[in-house]
């Protein structure tokens, strides 16, 4: 039964990720937009809409789910002794560092604040994928 439930969490963490992930891409790429927006135009508001949608219904349950499962999965799994997981952790405490700035920026344009520019958040944005792609490689290949 142990087991059973294991593989529920796990899926449940799988999922949980996708969608932190899905919203982390696309946030970033709403606010590029949102930067070519007049501000107090109909297209800004409605970034701002979206935007905050997307964080509160999205992105933070998705970030609370995850962590919840991974650390239930790290203390079953008794995973907590290896190197790849002190590495993956650190790289998620970064990403929820990255989500906390989305967070911070998000209430910026909604005041209507241009913390950043339109390049700035261009190449913000792949910070999330790069962050994504060693957690996956040290969850996949465990390399040490």
């Amino acid at each position: 039964m142990f087991e059973d439930v294991y593989l529920w969490i796990k899926a449940l963490h799988v999922i949980a990720v996708i969608s932190w992930m899905a919203g982390m891409l696309y946030l970033p790429r709403l606010f590029v937009y949102h930067c070519e927006a007049e501000i107090g135009s109909k297209q800004s508001e409605t970034f701002k809409v979206m935007e905050r949608r997307l964080l509160k219904a999205i992105i933070n349950p998705a970030m609370i789910v995850t962590w919840l499962a991974g650390l239930y999965l790290a203390w079953a799994g008794h995973w907590f002794t290896f190197g790849w997981l002190h590495v993956k952790l650190a790289l998620v405490l970064a990403m929820s560092a990255v989500h906390g700035f989305f967070s911070r920026w998000l209430k910026d344009f909604a005041a209507d604040r241009r913390p950043h520019s339109q390049k700035f958040f261009r190449i913000i944005n792949e910070v999330p994928t790069v962050l994504m792609i060693i957690i996956v490689f040290m969850v996949i290949v465990k390399p040490f």
